[in-house]
């Protein structure tokens, strides 16, 4: 299963149309949204296209009663969750949080085969050992919405656990 990660996307609903239509060319299936949507109707963009997405809310958080309405409504592809999630896609756990400190510090516990976070723009793909001696994938996919840095997303095969980070097409 392939999916798309993505955060801090700040109401830029062209780039984040245009990383889900790469996203959705190359296989993905369903998008982790690692929190900075801010007005709700940004993710109007996956009704569109026909893609679920699971999301969290961020430091800018906007609209939370529409985002939660819009979370509710009969068919919705939208899975909103709050300030973060665990949740578990083909046969793996996930866990989404907004802030690379946090994401750390769950990686740590062995939990989660991945643990997804954005905040800070930047972004990256590492193991990181936890405490059960294994490792958990950390991912950061930077900032869709081009803040400060240029947009990028990154696309996950979770049957193989690989991971890269892929421009945005402008």
């Amino acid at each position: 299963m392939k999916v798309c990660i993505l955060s801090d996307s700040h109401d830029n609903r062209t780039l984040l149309a245009s990383a889900v239509q790469d996203a959705k060319a190359r296989g993905a299936v369903a998008t982790l949204h690692c929190g900075d949507v801010v007005a709700a109707n940004t993710l109007g963009v996956f009704k569109k296209l026909d893609m679920p997405v699971h999301v969290i809310y961020g430091n800018n958080t906007g609209d939370l009663y529409t985002l939660s309405r819009m979370a509710h409504e009969s068919g919705n592809l939208i899975h909103f969750y709050g300030q973060d999630a665990g949740i578990t896609l083909h046969g793996r756990t996930i866990f989404i949080v907004h802030y690379p400190h946090y994401a750390r510090a769950l990686a740590c516990t062995g939990e989660w085969d991945m643990v997804c976070c954005g905040h800070d723009h930047r972004s990256a793909i590492e193991q990181v050992d936890n405490i059960r001696g294994g490792k958990t994938w950390m991912v950061n996919p930077g900032t869709v919405g081009g803040v400060g840095k240029p947009p990028t997303y990154v696309m996950g095969d979770l049957e193989t656990m690989t991971f890269e980070v892929l421009p945005v097409p402008v």
